[in-house]
């Protein structure tokens, strides 16, 4: 019996090494994208081009969903919303959990069945056993295309709630971004103190390397709700913040990141806990707190 084949819609980058990676290990590959000349090459290495979305629908049970957003997912299967029962739509575009819940009852109301995905990889890890993907929805409906989907990456099942998905892979992005955002900040500042980045590359990549252990430190704490300021005080924090920030600021560099963190330590302090440890900014950033 022959490998599943699959239909992918959407050939931006992801959808691109996606779709080769299909091929790559023996899957029939349909794929369909609004640019129709970004599916040339796939054509070449053995796709088939679909000439309209219903085509695409209609060629194959399990149907890759790699786009922008939601609000795309829309814009591009609702004017073939009436062929969509029967198929299994495996939805890796990135959005946010409600919108991801939103989108799955609006599936499955037109009688598909409905996966949320959340690559946690670049399109270049596609393919590779190390990367994984978050899914939620029926495990049943995952368990059924594992092995097909498992050619992507690793499967991270998560839950039944469609959402969840959506939700650990912001969770990963609220910290992806932010940190590879003071990591250019700190090259900023390097840069105008005449330190490049690649001589600044060991100690980031030795500053990068230490987080894990702060991790497991604090998670235990946190859940706990146990905030001693033991280790660590929040006031040292603040104080450690304002060196950071008038150190960009001496150099030159904007300084509203650091601003805004500095901030955020700030109201910990004016809400009584400066003596605690900074981990007790999560009660301060926690929904409801003042």
């Amino acid at each position: 019996m022959g490998k599943q084949a699959v239909t992918v819609i959407g050939l931006g980058p992801m959808g691109q090494a996606m779709a080769r990676t299909f091929l790559a290990n023996g899957h029939p590959v349909t794929v369909w994208n609004r640019t129709a000349s970004r599916a040339d090459e796939l054509v070449a290495a053995g796709a088939v081009r679909a000439a309209t979305v219903r085509d695409a629908l209609a060629a194959n049970e399990l149907v890759v969903l790699s786009l922008t957003d939601h609000d795309a997912m829309y814009a591009i299967l609702e004017p073939a919303a009436d062929a969509l029962a029967g198929r299994v739509l495996v939805n890796l575009s990135s959005d946010t959990p409600e919108r991801s819940r939103a989108a799955a009852a609006w599936a499955t109301g037109l009688g598909a069945r409905y996966l949320t995905g959340g690559v946690q990889s670049s399109p270049s890890g596609i393919g590779k056993p190390e990367s994984a993907t978050f899914y939620s929805g029926p495990e049943e409906v995952l368990q059924a295309h594992r092995e097909t989907l498992s050619v992507l990456t690793g499967t991270d099942y998560v839950g039944t709630d469609p959402g969840l998905a959506s939700l650990y892979y912001q969770l990963q992005m609220d910290m992806f971004w932010t940190s590879m955002l003071s990591y250019l900040h700190a090259l900023a500042v390097a840069d105008a103190n005449g330190i490049s980045a690649q001589e600044f590359l060991p100690h980031a990549t030795a500053t990068a390397a230490s987080i894990p252990d702060f991790l497991a430190f604090y998670a235990p704490r946190v859940d706990a709700g146990n905030h001693a300021g033991d280790v660590d005080r929040l006031a040292m924090g603040v104080a450690s913040v304002e060196h950071v920030l008038h150190t960009a600021e001496a150099a030159g560099v904007d300084t509203a990141l650091p601003g805004a963190v500095l901030e955020v330590f700030r109201r910990g302090t004016a809400a009584g806990r400066g003596g605690d440890s900074f981990s007790s900014l999560f009660e301060v950033m926690r929904k409801g707190a003042s």
